[in-house]
């Protein structure tokens, strides 16, 4: 505990800021970033959000998107002024009914100044009137908005909310969604969780969705265009919506024969991780000619490029697993990037053992195999990979070597102990490495620092003795391709990116 001793002279100029009115000494803007070394701009300080309420207009003609969101929050700090993250054009801001002044700065700060100062623990009612063309906005040099030739589609990580809605674009700010989308009859508007209500007017069709559940804002997602869509239950009864475009040409089938699968995978993959965690379930494939794939709460986003060689099933699990190790308890920083990937990736490599297809014992001892002590590779950490290596292949790949690494030494009573007591310890939550690590070594009962040190921060190949202890290298040559390995391979590029972010 500090004390603090106050001096005569200090107590005479404590008495001076009293006579200054309150409102003036006490509030101060709210910081333009939320304090991610990162991405020192992205998220804002001084509240937190409880809710998005969209309501959209879409033209896919034009790509032209009008919207009014109503931004639910509460001030965490006495605020003079506060940012939102957003690009498109602003008309108006009323906070707590009053109109606000407002101007933009940095690559995407909108800086809104209340008619009145805000006090500390005030809720907070932002209405924000916007317009403009999403596929003409850049931020540091990219757009996350893919214009497809039938519409549009917000999709991409670390962001793709400031290109749609205004928002606290950091995932330690999660919160719950209304997304209500006007569109041209005959066009579909597809967002995240569940499907409240469709109704047409003078040649215009509203789409009503809800995110009930909290949700990252790089996880909300808006796909626009002529879809086709599926709709199903799981074994376990969660609501499936499958959206597909029209114009996938001979990706179609492949990709129907891979999504339509999404409810067999999440039953499966609960077996792991506890039960699935939303009140909805789906994914989407849009006519784009992105190749990435990505965990969209609730509906992910695969692209056409992911069924080129056929069937992936692969990268639908690799997504799915996300809905638990990303979503449902999502990184505190994106420095935690490997509680994501590495996971998503392993459960991959369970997908392949329960396929038959090689375990995951083969297949961890086949990457750390198959890539030399001097391949740059193993220069990555996965757990720190900086912010131009975060969705590096050694992310994903020597991420599940870690993985493989923790089952082998803590055993598997508690390595599936671990698995399925994770998202429910952090469920809607915000977590770090340092945080996982703790949990294991909670639940095993090990210390675990060393090797989490050798396995996802040294940036160099972990050596055949520290191998060998985790069961990882065998003596003699190079172990044989597991027949899933190409399969696995082939989603590596769920991150490659038009910009280096991706997934």
């Amino acid at each position: 505990m500090h004390r603090r001793f106050i001096v005569p002279g200090a107590l005479g100029a404590a008495t001076l800021m009293l006579a200054i009115p309150a409102s003036a000494a006490a509030h101060s803007p709210g910081a333009p970033g939320i304090g991610d070394p990162y991405y020192p701009a992205y998220g804002n300080g001084g509240y937190d959000v409880s809710h998005y309420d969209l309501r959209l207009k879409y033209q896919p003609d034009t790509d032209r998107l009008e919207g009014t969101a109503t931004i639910l929050a509460r001030t965490t700090e006495d605020l003079s002024r506060f940012d939102l993250d957003f690009l498109l054009d602003v008309g108006e801001v009323r906070v707590n009914g009053a109109k606000a002044s407002f101007t933009t700065s940095g690559e995407q700060e909108l800086e809104i100044t209340p008619a009145k100062p805000l006090d500390k623990d005030t809720p907070l009612t932002v209405v924000v009137r916007y317009s403009g063309v999403p596929s003409s906005k850049q931020a540091f040099g990219f757009t996350s908005w893919h214009r497809t030739p039938d519409g549009g589609i917000a999709a991409n990580e670390p962001e793709a909310a400031a290109w749609w809605f205004p928002s606290n674009d950091h995932p330690l700010d999660k919160a719950t969604y209304d997304v209500s989308v006007q569109v041209p009859d005959g066009t579909q508007a597809i967002s995240n969780g569940t499907l409240q209500s469709t109704s047409s007017r003078l040649g215009w069709t509203r789409w009503n969705w809800r995110s009930a559940q909290p949700q990252a804002t790089y996880l909300a997602t808006l796909a626009i265009g002529r879809f086709d869509l599926t709709t199903g239950t799981t074994e376990g009864g969660i609501p499936v919506v499958n959206a597909y475009s029209e114009d996938l040409g001979p990706n179609d089938g492949a990709a129907r024969a891979s999504v339509e699968r999404t409810g067999e995978v999440a039953d499966w993959l609960s077996g792991y991780f506890g039960p699935y965690p939303y009140d909805a379930l789906g994914g989407y494939v849009p006519n784009t000619d992105t190749g990435f794939a990505l965990e969209t709460q609730t509906r992910p986003f695969y692209s056409p490029r992911q069924f080129a060689n056929g069937s992936n099933v692969s990268v639908v699990v690799h997504e799915l697993a996300h809905q638990w190790y990303g979503d449902l308890v999502s990184l505190r920083g994106w420095k935690d990037i490997w509680i994501n990937e590495g996971f998503a990736r392993y459960a991959q490599w369970l997908w392949s053992e329960h396929e038959g297809e090689g375990t995951a014992q083969e297949l961890a001892d086949y990457t750390y195999a198959s890539y030399p002590a001097d391949d740059p590779f193993w220069t990555v950490k996965p757990g720190d990979p900086g912010p131009e290596n975060q969705f590096d292949t050694a992310v994903y790949d020597r991420g599940a070597l870690a993985v493989q690494a923790l089952r082998n030494e803590i055993g598997d009573d508690a390595f599936f102990t671990v698995l399925k007591g994770w998202p429910a310890k952090y469920a809607h939550g915000n977590a770090s490495v340092a945080d996982f690590q703790r949990y294991a070594e909670e639940v095993s009962g090990k210390p675990l620092a060393a090797l989490f040190d050798t396995w996802l921060f040294q940036p160099s190949k972990p050596d055949a003795a520290a191998a060998r202890a985790q069961s990882l290298a065998k003596p003699a040559g190079t172990p044989a391709q597991p027949r899933s390995w190409r399969k696995i391979a082939a989603t590596n590029d769920v991150h490659d990116h038009d910009h280096g972010h991706g997934h």
